[in-house]
Order: structure tokens, then sequence, then C-alpha cells
């Protein structure tokens, strides 16, 4: 059976697309680590390359790969610091207003649910109880806490070291080898096929390029709008809570119902001793309810655009899927991942309709 030059091209990327798949399917206890460097490396490559132009030659590459990793790494932290002064803040709050807030909840539901013919009686005492006995804890307790999960966890523990070693180490190489390494995969491209890989690169980077700088402006623009938003309602926590969420969206959905569930829990709190419920619920519709719009029907269209073209579905299925294979980390690198795939499916598509295969 004799195929076209077109024909040979869908079953060759369908191969290889099967055969990628297979690997990270039985290598993906040991890829995550290397995936999220080889992301990061895409992503903060430009950077390098423009500190390195900048110095002209006088400074060496790995000088600016160290500089760019430092300050990645000191801006990762600083988000993750972030959740300090939350912690800080509320613990104190949940000690005092937590037995204030189910003695109110408490006087509410069991009339409505008597209206019901449903008579319950909640043992607020052990309840209470019960919260003391975490939130009154000291320093000394909690760690002996942690450190006890530790152990049980042991296995867990040592790859969450792990991967925080490893990440660093093999994005600084990458960082300093990836032209050479780009170049070297191209050679790997038998020369009939080169063409239109070059094509698909050039349009991948086009779509991974537009979605990672939306996105950062995303970020950005929705942290400022958050914090905003929550401070003129008066809460106390605007700041670390609005930038949290704000930083967060990268992760779709996930990242939202984080930051929603914080300002929530923050405003109950804060507002317990006065219009606690009434006022947390229009500062959560007021902000959230018009972050998610001014998000979606502004932000994201005009930031992002429509270039990836992924679905609603898509994107779930997608946060799933990738969740599934890499775990958290396929979470965070999904989207981009499947911009890609879905350029590919494109091509592929493109190619089939042109192959004389399809007839409809």
């Amino acid at each position: 059976m004799q195929f076209t030059p077109a024909q040979k091209s869908i079953l060759t990327w369908g191969a290889i697309a099967t055969l990628l798949l297979v690997v990270l399917w039985y290598l993906r206890p040991v890829m995550a680590p290397f995936v999220v460097a080889g992301v990061l490396a895409y992503a903060l490559t430009p950077l390098v390359d423009w500190l390195d132009d900048l110095g002209r030659g006088r400074i060496p590459r790995m000088l600016a790969v160290l500089v760019v990793e430092l300050l990645f790494m000191v801006a990762l932290l600083g988000i993750v610091l972030l959740i300090v002064p939350i912690l800080a803040k509320e613990l104190p709050l949940m000690r005092e207003q937590l037995p204030v807030l189910l003695d109110k909840a408490d006087a509410a539901l069991r009339p409505w649910l008597a209206q019901w013919g449903i008579n319950v009686a909640f043992d607020l005492g052990s309840i209470k109880g019960f919260v003391r006995t975490y939130l009154d804890a000291n320093f000394g307790d909690t760690l002996a806490s942690v450190l006890t999960s530790v152990k049980l966890g042991g296995s867990v523990a040592f790859a969450v070291i792990g991967n925080a070693v490893l990440i660093p180490v093999a994005l600084f190489y990458l960082l300093m080898e990836w032209d050479r390494l780009v170049g070297q995969l191209r050679t790997l491209v038998p020369p009939r096929l080169r063409h239109s890989t070059e094509g698909f690169i050039l349009e991948a980077d086009e779509v991974l390029g537009q979605y990672l700088r939306g996105q950062l402006l995303v970020m950005l623009s929705l942290a400022v709008f958050y914090s905003v938003g929550l401070a003129l309602f008066g809460l106390d926590l605007a700041l670390p809570i609005g930038v949290f969420t704000g930083m967060a969206v990268f992760v779709p959905y996930l990242g939202f119902g984080i930051g929603l569930v914080l300002a929530a829990f923050a405003g109950l709190l804060e507002f317990s001793s006065g219009s606690g419920v009434t006022h947390t619920i229009i500062m959560l519709a007021v902000v959230y309810g018009s972050g998610q719009v001014v998000e979606s029907f502004f932000l994201t269209p005009k930031l992002v655009g429509e270039r990836i073209g992924l679905h609603p579905l898509a994107v779930i299925f997608a946060l799933l899927a990738f969740g599934q294979i890499f775990g958290f980390v396929g979470v965070l690198i999904a989207l981009p991942a499947s911009a890609v795939l879905l350029v590919a499916m494109r091509r592929v598509r493109a190619s089939y309709l042109a192959s004389g295969l399809y007839t409809g």
C-alpha cells in the first residue's frame, strides 16, 4: 500500500505522539521535576538572553542565569510567604470568634430545622473543646505534630525535598544549554519533515508566548483588583489575600476557589462582632463576582486572547488529565501543554483534510 507524503506525515506524527505518551506514562514518577524545569526554562530563557545581550559578552552567561533564577526563587518565596500574615492574623481570631460563630450558627439552625420537623441537638461543648485543644496548642506541640507526620509520611517528605533541590539544578543547566539543546533536537528531525516541524515550533512558540505574557498581566491586574476591592470593604487581610488570589488564578478554578474560601473565612472571623455574615456575603458577591466578570469578559480576551481556543470543558479535562499524570505539577502545566497539543491537532487535521483520505 502506497502512502502520500501527507499521509506519511500524519502517520509519523501520530507514532511520535503515541511514543511520547507511553514514555511519559511509564516515567511519570520521575518526570515531574524535569517537566517543571523545562517549562520554567522556556519561560525564563528570553530574560536570560536579554541580560546576556545587555552585557554584550562582558559578563558570563552563568551570571545571567544565576541572577534570573535567584530573582525567580525570591518571587516564588514571596508568593508562598503571603500565607504567613493570613495565618498569623486568623489563628488568634479563630480562638476568639469561632466559639461565638458556633453559638450563632446553633441559634440560627436549630429553629430553622425545627420548622421541618428535624430536632437536632448539637454538642457545642465538645466541639468548642475540640477547637480549643488545637487552636490553643503552642508552637512546640504543633512542631512535634508536624515532625511526627513527616516521619509517618517519610517517602512523601523525601519526594518534596528531592524535587525542591532537583528542579533548581535542572533549571540551571537547561537555562545554560537551552539554545544548544534546542538545536540538537532539531537535528534529530528527518530532513523531509523539518519544514513542517519548524512551522509547528514557530506556531507553538507564538501561542505559548502569548499565553504566558498575557497570563502574567492578568495575574498582576487581578492581584491589584482583589486587594483594592477587599480593602474597600474594610478587610484587614485585603493585601495578602488579594495578591494571593491574583497570583493563584494561574491555576484555573482552583486558584480562584482557594482565594474565595480564604476571603470568606477571614471576613466571617473579622466581622463576626457586627454584621458578619451579611457583610461577608456582600463583599464576596461584589469583589469576587465582579472579579470573575472582569477576568472572563475583559482581561482574558484582551490580554490572553482567543489564540489558544480551549473550550471550558477542555480546560477542565486538561486539568484533570495532567493532574492524574503529574499530580499538582500537572495542574500547573496543563494549559500551556494543552495549547501545544491543540496546535499539533490543528496541523494533523489540516494534513488529514488535504491528504485525500477525507471524502466528506
